[in-house]
């Protein structure tokens, strides 16, 4: 029997169809908080996030991190024996996390009208490019394209550069945690009148809304913002600066005090009369004054000088930091953002933590990711009623893994 000790989702099952980031990523978090997830994949390829990033060992170290929590089994939903297993798994279930082309699903007979009628609490989430209907609906689309889109790649990088990409899934990451948030209202509409029902989300939507006030800019003045660099129309100072020991440090004085903090430490205080200086969007149209004030005062000490004044001044500042410098931060350690957990192929592995700490029911990682198939016999024998017999014949078939 589960406990609160277990997470808030602890009873809930899911089961997760999705490839490479998005829709794992939301898998991953309804297991950091216990749910019990079952990771189906292709029996004989495997999630491609299995061959995405760096190995140790023959060990896919993104895998561990991304399939934590998650038992896994390989079952080919393209054979009938296949869909119609899934079927019988789906009718146990809370939730079905799925990112193939629109259509798939129905194709193999396992669409949300198929399913519910077995399970009318099933919660599906459809994560797509670009959703489940119109024009664009069909496309291939990956998380880059989306950045593109949504605005964000023509407000990334330098003024007078390229429009610049993420070199990480940032479209995939941000969908990732709205779908957590999209099933979770969907659970919550569930307990008040015990149906279930479809979520169409879409790579394209959660990064627009990231991206901040761009589109209604645009309708209601005409005007499209432009590449800032790391500056900021918003506030000034704000850049990143070099130290003299050739570190980087990032400041930010979104609150005019912070400015005005600031530019007393690095001896300017004169410029706090100015009556430019009383608003953050005012300050950012003298950037160039007040980035060299600021670039020359830190250029000239190093980060750790620079970082302790700054915090005995009360103005905010942070470290450019590489992960390797993450692992060590004091901060980082006494939240256990960066938490260690015991690998069987690798032994003590350190990878991020659950997303957030919950005072009575809190999520954590119970283990990495798993080979392929590891739990096969598991979930569809002991737990299904497939016999030894069925397996072994649903194998020589390639239907499991």
């Amino acid at each position: 029997m589960s406990s609160v000790n277990d997470g808030p989702l602890a009873g809930l099952r899911v089961l997760d169809l999705s490839t490479i980031l998005a829709g794992p990523l939301v898998a991953q978090l309804l297991g950091d908080f216990g749910a019990e997830v079952i990771k189906i994949e292709h029996p004989s390829r495997g999630d491609g996030m299995r061959g995405h990033g760096l190995a140790k060992d023959d060990q896919p170290l993104w895998w561990k991190m991304v399939a934590r929590n998650k038992r896994t089994i390989g079952l080919y939903l393209g054979d009938p024996a296949g869909a119609e297993i899934f079927r019988k798994l789906a009718a146990t279930a809370d939730v079905v996390i799925e990112n193939f082309r629109p259509g798939t699903l129905e194709r193999w007979g396992l669409g949300y009208d198929v399913l519910s009628a077995d399970n009318p609490r099933l919660i599906l989430l459809r994560v797509t490019g670009f959703g489940q209907s119109g024009p664009y609906a069909a496309r291939p689309a990956f998380g880059t394209l989306v950045e593109s889109m949504s605005g964000f790649a023509h407000l990334t990088g330098d003024p007078n550069g390229p429009p610049t990409l993420p070199a990480f899934g940032l479209a995939d990451s941000i969908a990732g945690m709205a779908g957590a948030a999209a099933v979770s209202m969907a659970l919550f509409q569930r307990e008040k009148d015990g149906h279930g029902q479809e979520i169409d989300l879409d790579l394209l939507s959660p990064i627009m809304t990231a991206v901040g006030p761009g589109v209604i800019y645009a309708d209601q003045l005409g005007v499209d913002q432009q590449r800032t660099g790391n500056r900021s129309v918003n506030n000034a100072p704000r850049n990143t600066y070099r130290t003299t020991d050739g570190q980087w440090v990032a400041i930010s004085t979104s609150a005019d005090s912070i400015a005005r903090r600031v530019l007393t430490l690095v001896g300017h205080p004169e410029v706090i009369d100015e009556p430019w200086f009383a608003t953050g969007r005012q300050r950012a149209q003298h950037a160039d004054l007040l980035d060299g004030y600021v670039g020359e005062w830190i250029g000239a000490r190093t980060r750790d000088e620079v970082l302790r004044a700054f915090e005995e001044a009360g103005a905010a500042v942070a470290p450019v930091y590489k992960p390797s410098e993450l692992l060590d931060d004091p901060q980082v350690r006494a939240l256990d953002l960066v938490t260690t957990v015991d690998d069987p192929d690798l032994g003590p592995v350190r990878m991020q933590n659950v997303l957030w700490r919950m005072s009575r029911t809190p999520g954590r990682i119970r283990f990495t990711g798993r080979a392929l198939g590891a739990d096969t016999d598991a979930v569809l024998g002991d737990e299904l009623g497939l016999s030894a017999e069925e397996l072994a014949a649903l194998r020589e078939r390639d239907v499991l893994g």
